[in-house]
């Protein structure tokens, strides 16, 4: 699939909107560190710390790229989500009050191609990603996840009924959304990891069998895998007689049947002359396959999600479209399990992170706008922590209270453009110089225990962050404090031509580094 400027990158402006630019651009190749805002919460027994889940404050892109590349973050998260759930502006050229929904159709196409590459190398193998559409976009971005995913990755896609009353005022009333489902196992290997639906239908022991209530499913399979022994005629208690059903063949052969029959495990409906149906208990039920049609009466509707919104927050100050908690109940239950990670970079009203917290998930949560996170996503989420959180799925899944998050946000960039000139912003200096200096440098691991001016490594190299002027008296007491066979990268805001000479000649294969000039050259590539 083409679009124009396919091969550029997004960047976002301070106005909301977003620029084209070039993939190579500092605006796009540049590492954000997550600052700290605060914590909610405290350990708790049934769920990890508190700092196991993450409220984050920021573009989803710098998220993303920050939980791939920022040490702390890429051990944690790359490679190890379980579950990705997105509900992204659905492009319908609509504005709501906490968002704006109309973006030119290949901007979209390219914030979501970056985003969908990035969101890739955080699954999981065996996890799964679950994109939330309307009509709009849904189609281009089912190519679109061919493309990131490869086609064989493709499972499913659901058709969620998302309301139930009629609008007179379109030419159809749209009913459904749709929520692609990919995993790079693939369905195949995808569908012996992921949860069956809990069965809900009745039980009862209509013939007082003593290993309690019961419920009957039928005895019989299709034909065309059924083998020779599958085909034979079954004779009631009544003395009725029952071949199988026209292009079916039954369950089990005859000799499991009969000891099926013996163990009292077989029901005969119509007082005996009907075909056989096997007892199923409570215990060795394993639940239903998730059919691709979800209805609002199963998992809720937009207007039951606005209902919670207001219960949450009042009338006036209800989210515009949250989704309801029973819908993220369903999708949490399917593709994870207890403990699993689930992330969520387009958290709106913070849906996902609630439902997956009353679930004992961990999670990750992110939202561009400040605002939004003050007014929804915080307060929600304290309420779930505090116990304060009685509606949606709180009862269903028997959530009380506990457990916590760790709240971040997108620190600034550490550039900022004079004319044609990047220079370092003003508050790029000292520690903070030190920890985004290194975290632009693929391979270097930033080491807080380290003593200045070193602040990182990587295997027998060194990372020395220099917030000034190198010359050959620093040159010369770095290098004596190097271990043997170690090296050294040294980044500064200047250096003397001499000291880069005397570092050559001390210390063979080590190098000085000016920032930013030299941070920028790097494009993503280790410095040499």
């Amino acid at each position: 699939m083409s679009w124009i400027n396919k091969d550029w990158s997004l960047i976002g402006t301070q106005g909301g909107g977003y620029e084209w630019v070039d993939r190579d651009d500092f605006r796009v190749t540049e590492t954000r560190l997550l600052r700290d805002v605060g914590t909610v919460g405290e350990v708790h027994d049934d769920l990890k710390r508190a700092e196991d889940n993450l409220l984050i404050t920021g573009d989803s892109g710098d998220v993303l790229r920050s939980l791939t590349r920022l040490p702390e973050f890429a051990e944690k998260y790359r490679g190890k989500v379980k579950l990705v759930y997105i509900d992204p502006p659905f492009n319908t050229g609509e504005a709501f009050v906490n968002y704006d929904d109309g973006l030119e159709h290949s901007v979209w196409l390219g914030l979501m191609r970056d985003r969908l590459t990035m969101l890739r190398d955080l699954l999981a193998e065996d996890g799964s990603m679950w994109v939330h559409l309307d009509d709009a976009e849904m189609a281009y971005c089912r190519v679109l996840l061919d493309e990131i995913f490869g086609r064989n990755a493709f499972v499913a896609t659901v058709v969620w009924q998302k309301r139930t009353t009629r609008d007179n005022r379109a030419a159809f009333s749209a009913s459904q959304d749709y929520i692609f489902v990919y995993s790079p196992a693939g369905p195949s290997r995808w569908k012996n990891v992921r949860n069956r639906l809990v069965d809900s239908g009745e039980f009862s022991n209509p013939d007082n069998d003593p290993r309690g209530p019961w419920r009957s499913v039928p005895m019989s399979a299709q034909a065309g895998h059924a083998t020779a022994n599958q085909f034979y005629d079954i004779t009631t208690p009544t003395g009725a007689v029952h071949s199988p059903p026209p292009g079916r063949a039954w369950t089990y052969s005859r000799e499991r049947f009969e000891e099926l029959r013996e163990q009292d495990m077989i029901y005969w409906p119509k007082k005996g002359d009907g075909k056989p149906r096997l007892k199923r208990f409570p215990s060795e039920d394993d639940g239903l396959v998730p059919f691709t049609l979800w209805l609002a009466s199963e998992v809720g509707s937009n207007p039951e999600g606005k209902r919670e919104s207001a219960r949450l927050f009042g009338d006036g100050e209800a989210f515009d479209t949250p989704k309801p908690e029973r819908l993220l109940q369903q999708i949490i239950h399917v593709a994870s399990e207890p403990g699993d990670i689930v992330l969520d970079c387009f958290g709106g009203s913070g849906t996902t992170a609630a439902v997956a917290h009353k679930m004992g998930r961990r999670w990750v949560t992110a939202e561009q706008k400040s605002r939004t996170v003050r007014n929804f996503m915080r307060p929600r989420l304290e309420k779930v922590v505090n116990g304060e959180d009685t509606g949606g799925v709180t009862a269903a899944v028997g959530w009380e209270k506990g457990g916590g998050f760790r709240q971040l946000e997108v620190a600034p960039s550490m550039y900022e453009r004079l004319g044609d000139r990047v220079l370092l912003a003003p508050w790029v200096e000292g520690d903070a110089f030190a920890e985004a200096a290194c975290v632009q440098i693929p391979g270097f691991e930033l080491d807080p225990s380290a003593e200045l001016p070193f602040v990182g490594h990587k295997g027998r190299q060194r990372l020395a962050v220099v917030d000034g002027l190198v010359s050959e008296g620093t040159v010369q007491s770095i290098v004596e404090a190097l271990n043997a066979n170690e090296s050294v990268l040294i980044v500064a805001k200047s250096y003397l031509r001499e000291a880069a000479s005397l570092l050559e000649k001390l210390s063979p294969g080590s190098r000085i580094k000016k920032a930013p000039q030299d941070l920028l050259n790097m494009k993503g590539r280790v410095l040499r």
